[in-house]
């Protein structure tokens, strides 16, 4: 099997878990927005932007150095995997205690009304359960075990999903059930087991109920484990790896998440009319789902092409096979944001159910174009973590947290989320750039650029163009400007840049 084509294979599977899950998983945008007002929403948003902080600090770049180390010459495998397991489940005891005693003040930072500190505390139990599951996951991957990780990662989205439409659709709708009725004899169940109080805590309850059944798939790679307590000549070189990871993965949280934290703390009071500042984090949080889209990809791309990466680093024609995974990555990548970005329009309506959350899709081909850059970051990342520099991926990451910080601070007050939406596509850009530039002064790889460059300012021409220049159409006549201008961008692509002799040298 070529390269190219065992990678696209690899990527096809963990799309499964990645994709077609969290596809599904989106299904949920239209339920919350449905039966959620914005400020309701907000606290969803905010509590997971938190998440995605504290996800990296939970895990702290170990699945990575598990990677790394597991690649060496000589290194015996399954000891390394007992001692980074047995390191990681101390520190996710310990990091879980803490965040649980600090429910009440997290709360207070996202002006989340009291009374409701279990939510806190049930986020602290997911993120204890989510790290301990992160190397059983990471083994899978090296191990090329990637029909079980796909499946693990789908049945915990499938029962996030159940619980979810149990809790937030079904139980409310069989308590207003007319006697007589299907859902009126479900009345009894639920009242035992539901709390229309609860309102979004069944959300992470939910979660946290998947987050638990997900170690019990795993159960296998987590009890063929031995512990061992980690000792001195183990802790040292594995910190040193690890550590800059997750200084670069906390960076990289700023970039993506902080603008949700500080929307309610930088937004002016009255900036949206009629709106508090926890529901204008909603309504960017729910358009935010949207461009979410093109993150979907680029993360079964990263669950295929790390363990990838680094198998070939050995290769002598490695720097070439890297600059053409950037180069068809970056083209689908394109193809996405044109299509999301030029078909709004009806796509918009499909997700979000209110009114009031279709006034933010000004951001989503701002945050498309923002996360398509960031996955050519990671394309581009790959030198540093080859040549043991990851301490690079640490000072390009806070470049752009400090970009960040500072664009929101300014912005905020004056485009509100808009701002946001622009200080992350500036952040990504900048990040890609920095990452590019080092990379050819390190480990120089045939990257065509400029070529890429060109592709990327056409889309984002056409997709001003269009938004300027063509008149709204009421009907089916709606679907077609979007959907035929966007095959007319992937016809030219392949085109162009030979798509049809690629498709026939991978069959």
């Amino acid at each position: 099997m070529s390269i190219a084509k065992r990678l696209a294979s690899q990527t096809a599977i963990y799309g499964v878990s990645s994709i077609v899950g969290r596809v599904l998983s989106y299904l949920l945008v239209p339920i919350y927005t449905a039966h959620f007002a914005a400020a309701e929403y907000g606290i969803v948003t905010g509590l997971y932007a938190y998440v995605s902080f504290l996800n990296v600090v939970f895990t702290y770049g170990l699945e990575t150095t598990f990677f790394r180390f597991a690649n060496r010459p000589g290194t015996d495998r399954r000891e390394l995997y007992n001692q980074t397991l047995s390191l990681l489940l101390l520190s996710s005891l310990g990091l879980t205690v803490l965040l649980a005693l600090l429910a009440r003040p997290l709360l207070g930072l996202l002006h989340v009304p009291p009374g409701h500190q279990e939510y806190a505390v049930w986020m602290a139990l997911i993120l204890g359960l989510d790290a301990v599951a992160a190397l059983p996951f990471a083994r899978l991957r090296l191990e090329n075990k990637a029909r079980k990780f796909a499946a693990v990662r789908l049945a915990n989205i499938l029962l996030y999903i159940g619980l979810n439409l149990f809790f937030v659709v079904l139980c409310p709708a069989a308590e207003r059930a007319a006697p007589g009725t299907v859902l009126a004899a479900l009345q009894p169940f639920v009242k035992a087991v539901y709390n229309p109080t609860l309102g979004v805590g069944y959300v992470f309850l939910s979660n946290l109920v998947a987050s638990a059944f997900t170690l019990l798939l795993l159960a296998r790679e987590l009890f063929d484990f031995r512990f061992r307590w980690p000792g001195r000549q183990f802790l040292g070189p594995v910190l040193a790896y690890a550590l800059p990871l997750m200084l670069m993965g906390l960076a990289g949280m700023v970039n993506e998440t902080l603008d949700r934290i500080l929307l309610p703390a930088w937004l002016p009071a009255g900036f949206y009319p009629g709106l508090s500042a926890l529901a204008a984090v909603g309504i960017y949080g729910a358009c935010y789902k949207l461009s979410i889209f093109m993150s979907l990809v680029i993360q079964a791309f990263r669950y295929a092409a790390e363990p990838f990466f680094f198998s070939q680093s050995t290769e002598k024609n490695s720097p070439a096979t890297f600059a053409l995974v950037l180069k068809w990555f970056t083209l689908c990548c394109s193809f996405i944001f044109v299509g999301i970005s030029l078909n709004l329009n009806w796509i918009g309506p499909l997700f979000l159910r209110r009114p009031e959350y279709l006034t933010g899709l000004a951001v989503v081909p701002i945050l498309l174009l923002a996360n398509l850059f960031l996955g050519v970051y990671y394309n581009l990342s790959v030198w540093f973590k080859l040549t043991d520099k990851t301490y690079y991926g640490t000072y390009i990451g806070a470049a752009g947290a400090v970009l960040t910080i500072i664009l929101n601070f300014v912005l905020i007050p004056v485009l509100g989320y808009l701002g946001s939406a622009w200080a992350t596509l500036a952040c990504y850009f900048l990040m890609a750039g920095m990452c590019w530039w080092l990379g050819e002064r390190h480990f120089p790889v045939p990257y065509p650029v400029g070529r890429l460059l060109a592709w990327l300012a056409a889309a984002a021409g056409l997709v001003l163009a269009a938004h300027f220049a063509l008149p709204p159409l009421a009907g089916w006549l709606r679907y077609a400007p979007g959907l035929g201008l966007t095959l007319a961008y992937a016809g030219a692509v392949l085109a162009l840049e030979g798509g049809p002799r690629l498709l026939r040298r991978a069959a």
